[in-house]
Protein backbone atom coordinates (compact mmCIF):
# COMPACT_ATOMS: atom_id res chain seq x y z
CA UNK A 1 0.00 0.00 0.00
CA UNK A 2 1.60 3.34 -1.01
CA UNK A 3 1.61 6.82 0.80
CA UNK A 4 2.85 9.75 0.67
CA UNK A 5 5.87 9.75 1.97
CA UNK A 6 6.66 13.74 3.38
CA UNK A 7 5.45 16.99 2.87
CA UNK A 8 2.12 18.80 4.12
CA UNK A 9 0.47 15.18 3.53
CA UNK A 10 2.76 13.25 4.55
CA UNK A 11 1.99 10.03 5.93
CA UNK A 12 -1.70 10.33 4.06
CA UNK A 13 -2.35 6.40 2.52
CA UNK A 14 -3.37 6.85 -0.82
CA UNK A 15 -5.66 4.54 -3.18
CA UNK A 16 -4.19 2.23 -5.07
CA UNK A 17 -5.19 0.76 -8.90
CA UNK A 18 -7.34 -2.10 -8.49
CA UNK A 19 -5.98 -5.33 -10.63
CA UNK A 20 -2.97 -5.21 -12.72
CA UNK A 21 -2.84 -2.96 -15.12
CA UNK A 22 -0.15 -0.30 -13.59
CA UNK A 23 3.05 -0.51 -12.15
CA UNK A 24 3.04 1.94 -9.10
CA UNK A 25 6.44 3.10 -7.59
CA UNK A 26 7.41 1.35 -4.74
CA UNK A 27 7.81 3.79 -1.80
CA UNK A 28 11.39 3.02 -1.71
CA UNK A 29 12.20 4.08 -5.31
CA UNK A 30 9.81 7.39 -4.64
CA UNK A 31 11.80 8.31 -1.50
CA UNK A 32 15.21 7.75 -3.46
CA UNK A 33 13.47 9.52 -6.07
CA UNK A 34 12.25 12.30 -4.56
CA UNK A 35 15.56 12.81 -1.94
CA UNK A 36 17.02 13.66 -4.87
CA UNK A 37 14.62 15.92 -7.08
CA UNK A 38 14.75 18.18 -3.21
CA UNK A 39 18.43 18.41 -3.86
CA UNK A 40 17.71 19.84 -7.34
CA UNK A 41 15.52 22.60 -5.86
CA UNK A 42 12.90 21.73 -8.26
CA UNK A 43 9.62 20.96 -6.44
CA UNK A 44 8.47 24.09 -4.37
CA UNK A 45 6.45 25.82 -6.27
CA UNK A 46 6.89 23.93 -9.26
CA UNK A 47 4.39 23.18 -12.41
CA UNK A 48 4.24 19.78 -12.41
CA UNK A 49 3.00 16.80 -15.36
CA UNK A 50 2.59 13.30 -14.32
CA UNK A 51 1.93 11.58 -17.19
CA UNK A 52 0.56 8.12 -17.48
CA UNK A 53 -0.25 8.39 -13.94
CA UNK A 54 -1.48 5.21 -12.82
CA UNK A 55 -2.73 6.26 -9.47
CA UNK A 56 -0.91 9.97 -9.20
CA UNK A 57 1.76 9.01 -6.15
CA UNK A 58 4.21 10.86 -7.87
CA UNK A 59 2.31 14.05 -8.85
CA UNK A 60 -0.02 14.14 -5.05
CA UNK A 61 3.50 13.75 -3.27
CA UNK A 62 4.81 16.81 -5.53
CA UNK A 63 1.85 18.86 -4.49
CA UNK A 64 2.35 17.60 -0.80
CA UNK A 65 6.18 18.91 -1.44
CA UNK A 66 5.28 22.32 -2.08
CA UNK A 67 4.30 22.18 -5.90
CA UNK A 68 2.12 24.90 -6.91
CA UNK A 69 -0.01 23.32 -9.67
CA UNK A 70 -0.31 19.45 -10.41
CA UNK A 71 -1.55 17.85 -13.85
CA UNK A 72 -2.15 13.93 -13.70
CA UNK A 73 -2.56 12.46 -17.26
CA UNK A 74 -3.95 9.06 -17.23
CA UNK A 75 -6.56 7.40 -19.64
CA UNK A 76 -7.56 4.17 -18.18
CA UNK A 77 -10.86 4.69 -16.39
CA UNK A 78 -10.21 2.87 -13.41
CA UNK A 79 -6.88 4.54 -13.05
CA UNK A 80 -8.20 7.87 -13.59
CA UNK A 81 -11.13 7.61 -11.00
CA UNK A 82 -8.03 6.89 -8.78
CA UNK A 83 -5.90 9.67 -9.39
CA UNK A 84 -9.17 11.83 -8.40
CA UNK A 85 -9.39 10.13 -5.14
CA UNK A 86 -5.40 10.68 -4.53
CA UNK A 87 -5.92 14.49 -5.72
CA UNK A 88 -8.87 14.86 -3.61
CA UNK A 89 -6.65 13.77 -0.42
CA UNK A 90 -4.22 16.15 -1.11
CA UNK A 91 -6.13 19.19 -2.25
CA UNK A 92 -8.35 18.66 0.89
CA UNK A 93 -5.61 19.27 3.04
CA UNK A 94 -3.81 22.18 0.82
CA UNK A 95 -7.76 23.36 1.43
CA UNK A 96 -7.20 24.74 -2.42
CA UNK A 97 -7.34 23.08 -5.37
CA UNK A 98 -3.75 21.96 -6.41
CA UNK A 99 -3.69 18.78 -8.60
CA UNK A 100 -5.86 18.20 -11.37
CA UNK A 101 -7.11 15.05 -13.24
CA UNK A 102 -7.55 14.76 -17.03
CA UNK A 103 -8.71 11.65 -18.34
CA UNK A 104 -6.92 11.07 -21.94
CA UNK A 105 -3.77 9.56 -23.80
CA UNK A 106 -0.65 11.42 -23.34
CA UNK A 107 -0.21 12.00 -26.95
CA UNK A 108 -3.89 13.64 -27.44
CA UNK A 109 -3.30 15.39 -24.05
CA UNK A 110 0.52 17.23 -25.59
CA UNK A 111 -1.47 17.48 -28.66
CA UNK A 112 -3.65 19.94 -26.96
CA UNK A 113 -2.05 22.18 -24.84
CA UNK A 114 -1.94 25.81 -25.67
CA UNK A 115 1.74 26.98 -26.47
CA UNK A 116 3.15 29.11 -23.49
CA UNK A 117 1.90 26.35 -20.76
CA UNK A 118 5.06 24.83 -19.50
CA UNK A 119 6.04 22.80 -16.81
CA UNK A 120 9.16 22.87 -14.23
CA UNK A 121 8.76 19.08 -13.68
CA UNK A 122 7.49 16.10 -15.49
CA UNK A 123 7.13 12.44 -14.71
CA UNK A 124 6.79 9.49 -17.36
CA UNK A 125 6.17 5.70 -15.97
CA UNK A 126 4.41 4.49 -19.44
CA UNK A 127 3.61 0.89 -19.13
CA UNK A 128 6.66 -1.58 -19.99
CA UNK A 129 4.77 -2.54 -23.68
CA UNK A 130 5.21 1.22 -24.77
CA UNK A 131 8.48 0.44 -26.98
CA UNK A 132 11.05 3.34 -27.89
CA UNK A 133 9.91 4.99 -30.42
CA UNK A 134 6.57 5.44 -29.02
CA UNK A 135 8.09 6.80 -26.17
CA UNK A 136 10.34 9.11 -28.52
CA UNK A 137 7.46 10.81 -30.35
CA UNK A 138 5.78 11.47 -26.53
CA UNK A 139 9.38 13.24 -25.59
CA UNK A 140 9.16 15.21 -29.02
CA UNK A 141 5.80 16.41 -28.22
CA UNK A 142 6.50 17.50 -24.28
CA UNK A 143 9.67 19.58 -25.35
CA UNK A 144 8.43 22.28 -26.18
CA UNK A 145 6.65 22.98 -22.65
CA UNK A 146 9.67 22.93 -20.55
CA UNK A 147 10.60 25.64 -18.71
CA UNK A 148 13.68 26.75 -18.63
CA UNK A 149 15.67 24.59 -16.01
CA UNK A 150 12.91 21.79 -16.10
CA UNK A 151 13.53 18.24 -15.24
CA UNK A 152 12.02 14.98 -17.21
CA UNK A 153 11.96 11.94 -15.04
CA UNK A 154 11.36 8.59 -16.90
CA UNK A 155 10.93 5.59 -15.14
CA UNK A 156 11.07 2.27 -17.14
CA UNK A 157 12.46 -1.71 -16.63
CA UNK A 158 15.69 -1.78 -15.64
CA UNK A 159 16.40 -3.58 -18.73
CA UNK A 160 15.17 -1.28 -21.14
CA UNK A 161 17.36 0.69 -23.23
CA UNK A 162 17.62 4.55 -22.56
CA UNK A 163 15.03 6.49 -24.12
CA UNK A 164 15.30 8.23 -27.40
CA UNK A 165 15.96 12.07 -26.32
CA UNK A 166 14.95 14.42 -29.06
CA UNK A 167 17.27 17.51 -30.10
CA UNK A 168 17.68 19.83 -26.95
CA UNK A 169 16.99 17.16 -24.68
CA UNK A 170 19.59 15.62 -22.84
CA UNK A 171 20.03 13.25 -20.39
CA UNK A 172 22.58 14.46 -17.05
CA UNK A 173 21.96 11.33 -14.71
CA UNK A 174 20.17 7.91 -13.86
CA UNK A 175 19.86 5.96 -11.25
CA UNK A 176 18.97 1.89 -10.95
CA UNK A 177 17.04 0.37 -8.04
CA UNK A 178 16.88 -3.20 -8.63
CA UNK A 179 14.38 -3.80 -11.37
CA UNK A 180 13.39 -0.35 -11.54
CA UNK A 181 15.79 2.49 -13.60
CA UNK A 182 15.56 6.28 -13.63
CA UNK A 183 16.25 8.42 -16.06
CA UNK A 184 16.66 12.34 -15.33
CA UNK A 185 17.01 14.75 -18.48
CA UNK A 186 16.97 18.33 -18.56
CA UNK A 187 16.17 20.61 -21.55
CA UNK A 188 18.66 22.95 -23.44
CA UNK A 189 21.76 21.61 -22.31
CA UNK A 190 25.18 22.86 -24.33
CA UNK A 191 28.02 21.41 -22.10
CA UNK A 192 25.95 19.37 -18.99
CA UNK A 193 27.85 18.24 -15.99
CA UNK A 194 29.61 14.79 -16.47
CA UNK A 195 27.21 11.62 -16.27
CA UNK A 196 26.99 10.58 -12.35
CA UNK A 197 28.47 7.14 -11.86
CA UNK A 198 25.29 4.38 -11.74
CA UNK A 199 25.06 3.61 -7.70
CA UNK A 200 24.95 -0.09 -6.87
CA UNK A 201 21.38 -1.72 -7.18
CA UNK A 202 19.58 -1.22 -4.14
CA UNK A 203 17.11 -4.39 -4.33
CA UNK A 204 13.88 -4.44 -2.65
CA UNK A 205 13.34 -5.69 0.77
CA UNK A 206 16.87 -5.25 2.00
Amino acid sequence: MSRIIAGAAGGTTLVSVPGSLTRPTTDRVKEALFSRLDAFEVIADARVLDLYAGSGSLGVESASRGAKAVDLVEFDGKASEVCQRNADLVNAVARHKVVSVHRSKVESFLDRTQAGILWDLVFLDPPYPLDEPALAVVLAKLLPHLAEGAVVVAERSSRAPEPSWPDGLERFAERKYGETKLWFAEPGVEEGPEDEPDQPEDPEGT
